[in-house]
């Protein structure tokens, strides 16, 4: 039996006629007859009694009848739903701790605009890990910064951004602003946790110009390198927009690298396999 057969059944009992089920399913009456004859025979009971041309359900028909609505109400229910899904289901967004400080809420709240039904799950964490979740499908978008480091890993850039080095207010860097390379040896490193984006950018760039460093301090937290900038710790690189606020204050002071500039841009990353559906290329367009 199929469920063609099921829904012609139910069709049946609703409207009261072969010919009525017919008109309501768009089938022939002939078409109607034959299928609710070959349920009957299937099953080797009768579901309707034909009594002066008219169709009644009999007992059997009616026990069954439990069954056959619940089967096909079922069916409906999926179809709608999965039909539905792109509208009504989870989109898992995962980004770089100075995306999801500053750019993803305002990119999530465009984004319940349009599709106000989806639920959007986050994970904020540094580049290399959501890399990460992005190869393990714990995540169906990353946005972050710094370096692609998988083949199956589609990159689509969509801003550029910048590191700026800092130091304490009274700091001799703060009175010259342009520093040579060479004054760096002797001073103290506070630095983000290896695997973040700007942690990669500022040791690649300082390799290549034949310096290596090695900072006294490692941190997760933002606000924990701004303090300890601030009470004299050690210099430190950080983006610009999770600082911006501390400069604004002159809680920090704010230097540069004679001809070395810190660049970087902002990416979206997914699975070369990932299979987007319409909301997750809503999202991204967002982000563009």
């Amino acid at each position: 039996m199929t469920l063609r057969h099921l829904k012609i059944f139910v069709a049946v009992c609703e409207t009261g006629s072969a010919t009525a089920a017919g008109e309501k399913l768009y089938i022939a009456q002939p078409s109607i007859s034959l299928a609710i004859s070959e349920l009957e025979d299937y099953y080797g009971i009768k579901l309707f009694d034909r009594i002066a041309k008219r169709l009644h359900i009999t007992e059997a028909g009616k026990h069954f009848l439990q069954y056959a609505t619940h089967i096909v109400g079922l069916f409906e229910d999926m179809e709608k739903e999965v039909r539905n899904f792109d509208a009504i289901g989870v989109i898992r967004i995962g980004t770089s701790i100075t995306i999801g400080n500053y750019l993803l809420p305002s990119y999530v709240t465009e984004f319940k605009q349009t599709h106000p039904q989806m639920e959007v799950k986050v994970v904020i964490d540094n580049s290399d890990k959501i890399q990460q979740h992005v190869l393990s499908n714990q995540i169906d978008i990353g946005i972050i910064e710094g370096i692609v480091h998988s083949p199956y890993i589609i990159e689509r850039k969509f801003r550029d951004d910048e590191l700026v080095l800092i130091c304490a207010n009274d700091h001799p860097f703060a009175q010259h602003k342009n520093i040579e390379l060479s004054q760096l040896q002797n001073e103290d490193f506070i630095l983000r946790e290896a695997g973040s984006a700007g942690r990669e950018i500022f040791d690649s760039t300082m390799i290549a110009h034949g310096l290596e460093i090695s900072p006294a301090w490692e941190s997760t937290s933002t606000q924990a390198i701004v303090r300890a900038v601030q009470a004299k710790l050690g210099i430190s690189v950080l983006p610009y927009l999770l600082i911006k606020d501390s400069l604004d204050r002159k809680e920090i002071n704010q230097f540069q690298l004679n001809g070395i500039r810190f660049q970087r841009s902002f990416s979206v990353i997914y699975h070369r396999n990932k299979f987007l559906a319409k909301s997750a290329k809503d999202f991204i367009a967002l982000c563009k």
